[in-house]
């Protein structure tokens, strides 16, 4: 049943896909399992996750045949024992990591947040933020910055502007993505459209997709430079002893 009206007691849960190579990164680890201020990055994400007091139980999509180097990383590294933490292989593209990892989640959840192993640094604020505005009785949920830049569309073909979309109009989105999992589990069942992210399935259905903001830090960390600014953010936190 999708969630109709507003439930501050629905059991909220987390998957995070991490079955990616993370080529922008360069060869090597994949990049979730690069690591952050000497720990790994998907580590920081389920830790993000699991600061989150709603967030019960937490399933990590591995590569295929990487899901017993992951469940030794993850009980390597110290994660908090109140929360349930899975992990399952994963599958050949995006949207059949999440499917898998939808399939491993108890039948008692409710809400489902999708966030990318990649944003290791999203803050609990913003994690909360996006399960309260599900909780609320929106079926979707995303947070979304304002552009600092400004966009233009262009012919692929020829490299010349076609249009210059009005900034105030666009949101560079982020994770988590909060949904009612009925609605969710409906989009990967029907949508087979290649979309870059879990809101743009929902978005497919006509169903609505509501922007919370979002936060500088919880950027994606993509290429070297990414990992640089976030070793300056981590840093700066240890000093502020968050």
């Amino acid at each position: 049943m999708p969630i109709s009206s507003k439930d501050t007691n629905l059991r909220t849960a987390a998957v995070i896909p991490a079955a990616g190579r993370g080529v922008r990164l360069g060869p090597g680890a994949p990049k979730a399992l690069r690591t952050l201020g000497g720990v790994p990055i998907l580590v920081h994400a389920v830790r993000a996750m699991a600061r989150a007091r709603a967030v019960t139980v937490i399933v990590v999509v591995a590569p295929p045949d990487g899901a017993a180097e992951v469940r030794a990383l993850l009980d390597a590294n110290g994660l908090p024992e109140a929360t349930d933490i899975r992990v399952v292989p994963g599958g050949e593209e995006r949207q059949d990591s999440v499917r898998l990892g939808l399939a491993a989640l108890p039948d008692d959840v409710d809400v489902v947040l999708v966030h990318d192993a990649a944003r290791p640094l999203v803050p609990v604020e913003t994690v909360e933020a996006v399960v309260d505005a599900v909780r609320g009785g929106a079926p979707a949920v995303v947070p979304g910055l304002p552009l600092a830049d400004t966009v233009k569309s262009i012919d692929l073909g020829t490299g010349t502007v076609t249009g210059t979309p009005q900034r105030a109009l666009l949101r560079a989105v982020q994770t988590p993505q909060g949904f009612d999992r009925a609605v969710l589990s409906k989009a990967h069942a029907t949508v087979t459209d290649d979309v870059t992210d879990d809101a743009g399935m929902v978005e497919r259905m006509g169903v609505p997709v509501l922007v919370v903001p979002g936060h500088e830090e919880a950027f994606k960390v993509t290429r070297p430079l990414d990992l640089v600014l976030a070793e300056a953010v981590l840093a700066r936190r240890r000093v502020n002893g968050h």
